[in-house]
């Protein structure tokens, strides 16, 4: 029999890639099961928050993955090309990045894929695809054959590898997902876009340096900067125009020419493909000992951009709790918070996103007039903010603002090393507090936190060099306040006496005990 991993990962985009590196700098042993013999290549998405740039942090070499980003600001303009609606750069986001980056897909894939090769616990498995699959009490065999790339076929030799759980991330036309029978429920929105992506052959105008969509009823489209030296180009396919005539490269080029005035003398076309924007969500995101993750769980239009990140969120939020699992440190059952968790929060941005996809595409021209009218009136309601965790493992019955994300700075430790706080920290709980806490928690307390793997960051032993993290704990009223690995806030300690309480709710949390609050 096959030895047992750990994890299975199928997939090997930015989705598997992050959890496979999450899990592998967590001493587990993991394979990685991807039909296609390389990495990618070429950049499927453009855009990543604050949120994701530091799940990127934790996966890999963050400053090589985005060496060639910027900050990402967005305008909106009607077909007449005034605007409607512009959304500034923000420089410096609560998570110690810009608000919304510009980033090249393959450099944050080479990055992840770097770290998660050094590790030495994971095995990566390109051309391979997977075709069947059985669960047991063990765990779960996947069955595989060999990958033909030239005919997109799995017909060479057959394998098998064993895991005690796999993660899908195989992507929105998941097989794992067709394997299990799970179907997706399917909101309605179904739309054709041609891409096309770009390197400019001349320093890039400033007017592409950002996000444009054009709220045009003629046509919709839209462009955005992919770092500094790409372009991506979109625009809505019409009634009759099929994927094949306007793949064509003489349509790519009538299409660039009309609406952007740029020839073959202004940028040169790397990819050019119709997508379809979609909006389905996975009916069950568990079956057994498998998880869907990424676009197999859900896939969203891309008007807020908002679906890559939220298989990043899927990744770190599986990883910590199966690391926990693994470790015997938490039941099995605590694996049932990640859908509790993570469905309420895609599907609110899905929902979102489809909104947004509407205003974008009006393609009546009554309706587009009483759109801009309602921008310029100031009565067009603002997107809703992105929603926290209501749901898992939380510290309820507080004031607190559990659910949403805690900040990080820059701090300098008393040996005197200084960086951004996860990497000084490390991949897992952070307990920040105002002063020492050693006394407050008591030896047991302190070794339970370090069994979990947490790091305890007392602001009066630590240059807190930024003052966000000072600054964050004085906004909550708190003398501690206790972070997730996926920068969730679990909680906050009023006091002294409640910091105490505050771990054992973290304790009570993890084995499913309620969790009351003082």
């Amino acid at each position: 029999m096959a030895p047992l991993y750990d994890v299975a990962v199928v997939g090997y985009g930015p989705t598997g890639l992050t959890a496979a590196s999450l899990l592998g700098r967590l001493g587990h042993r993991v394979v990685v099961c991807e039909r296609w013999p390389g990495l990618y290549g070429l950049p499927r998405l453009t855009h990543i928050d604050d949120e994701t740039a530091r799940i990127v942090q934790a996966a890999g070499d963050v400053d090589e993955a985005l060496r060639d980003s910027s900050m990402c600001q967005y305008v909106w303009l009607n077909g007449k090309g005034e605007t409607l609606v512009r959304i500034p750069a923000n420089p410096d986001g609560p998570m110690g990045y810009p608000g919304h980056i510009s980033m090249y897909q393959p450099d944050v894939e080479n990055a992840i894929d770097k770290r998660l090769r050094d590790c030495g616990t994971v095995d990566v498995r390109q051309g391979w695809a997977v075709t069947g699959l059985d669960q047991d009490a063990v765990g779960v065999t996947l069955r595989l054959r060999g990958w033909n790339s030239d005919g997109a076929t799995a017909d060479g030799p057959h394998d098998e590898v064993r895991a005690r759980y796999v993660i899908a991330a195989d992507g929105s036309r998941s097989g794992i997902r067709e394997l299990l029978g799970v179907e997706r429920q399917d909101f309605g929105f179904n739309e054709q876009w041609l891409n096309i992506d770009t390197e400019w052959l001349r320093p890039q105008p400033p007017e592409f340096a950002y996000a444009t969509q054009y709220c045009d009823p003629a046509r919709g489209h839209m462009t955005i900067n992919i770092g500094t030296n790409r372009q991506r180009f979109e625009f809505a396919l019409l009634p009759g125009e099929t994927r094949e005539g306007m793949t064509a490269p003489d349509s790519a080029w009538r299409m660039l020419r009309h609406y952007h005035d740029l020839g073959p003398d202004d940028v040169r076309i790397i990819r050019r493909l119709v997508y379809g924007f979609e909006a389905r969500i996975a009916t069950r995101w568990r079956t057994g000992s498998v998880f869907l993750a990424g676009d197999a769980a859900h896939t969203m239009p891309p008007y807020l951009g908002q679906g890559a990140c939220s298989g990043l969120r899927d990744a770190t939020n599986l990883a910590w709790k199966l690391h926990l699992v693994l470790g015997g440190q938490a039941p099995d059952a605590l694996l049932d918070t990640y859908e509790s968790e993570r469905r309420p929060h895609v599907t609110a941005l899905t929902h979102a996103a489809i909104a947004l996809g509407k205003v974008a595409n009006t393609h009546d021209t009554e309706a587009a007039a009483a759109r801009d009218a309602a921008f310029f009136a100031g009565t067009m309601p603002a997107p809703p903010p992105f929603p926290p965790l209501t749901h898992g493992v939380l510290r309820h019955d507080t004031d607190a603002p559990v659910g949403t994300l805690t900040p990080q700075g820059r701090i300098r430790l008393p040996d005197g090393r200084t960086g951004r706080l996860d990497d000084l920290t490390g991949y897992g709980f952070t307990l920040v507090t105002a002063e020492d806490p050693a006394t407050a928690l008591g030896p047991e307390r302190l070794a339970r936190l370090e069994r979990l793997g947490c790091a305890v960051v007392a602001l009066d032993t630590v240059d807190d060099l930024d003052g966000r993290h000072a600054e964050y704990l004085h906004l909550l009223g708190a003398v501690a306040y206790l972070a997730r690995p996926d920068f969730v806030l679990f909680g906050t300690a009023a006091d002294t006496t409640d910091l105490g309480v505050l771990v054992d709710d973290l304790d009570a949390a993890l084995s499913g005990t309620t969790v009351t609050a003082v």
